[in-house]
């Protein structure tokens, strides 16, 4: 059982980090500086989300309701209607782009990791994680995905740039498709996450 939650949490949350995802709105990040330094910068951000979102799978129930004193429901509404609102957007305006690449790694790292890696639907997927597993069980199923979301974004760039030296327009219209494809699941998860909210709060009234 526990192996197949494994699985489940590792796998969750590496669909939503989705790394084609992350390509297209840091298409800036990818055109613009080479291997060396994304490699960096990925890097960062992702030891910064590990941190994160261990956090959130260990002691997350108790980080909303006793330290936040918010409901983890109320949470999964807002940040749904913000997943929502971002894949409306997204949808009919094309996705939006992290647009300063100038600065050390480091501070670059940060932008990344918030808002596109650490949000409502990846600090969900840990807490759900840390409530049907062990806490050791938990930590090692994010920090899989991460290191899958990692590798998957470094070898993407390496395509991406190869085929961008000989046509340009290809990768263009394949980042304009994917992130309108993607902005469609975005806002249909927005909508679960809402729902899910709901149905919490229902049950917890018993009505």
């Amino acid at each position: 059982m526990n192996g197949e939650a494994f699985f489940k949490s590792a796998s969750l949350l590496f669909l939503l980090l989705n790394p084609f995802l992350m390509s297209v709105y840091l298409v800036q990040l990818v055109r613009e500086l080479d291997q060396r330094s994304f490699r960096q910068v990925m890097r960062r951000a992702h030891l910064i989300s590990l941190g994160v979102f261990g956090l959130f799978a260990v002691a997350g129930d108790m980080l909303f309701e006793r330290v936040l004193s918010v409901r983890f429901a109320s949470f999964l509404i807002f940040g749904g209607i913000v997943f929502l609102l971002i894949g409306i957007r997204s949808v009919f305006n094309g996705t939006v782009a992290l647009s300063e690449t100038r600065g050390l790694p480091e501070h670059l790292a940060g932008s990344v990791a918030m808002p596109f890696m650490i949000g409502p639907g990846t600090v969900s997927a840990s807490v759900m994680a840390g409530a049907q597993q062990p806490a050791w069980l938990a930590l090692a199923a994010v920090s899989c995905a991460l290191a899958a979301s990692y590798f998957s974004i470094v070898a993407l760039k390496r395509v991406l740039d190869s085929v961008r030296r000989r046509n340009e327009s290809l990768v263009q219209r394949y980042m304009e498709v994917t992130g309108r494809i993607v902005a469609l699941f975005t806002g249909t998860y927005a909508v679960e996450m809402i729902v899910r909210g709901v149905e919490i709060i229902v049950a917890e009234r018993g009505v």
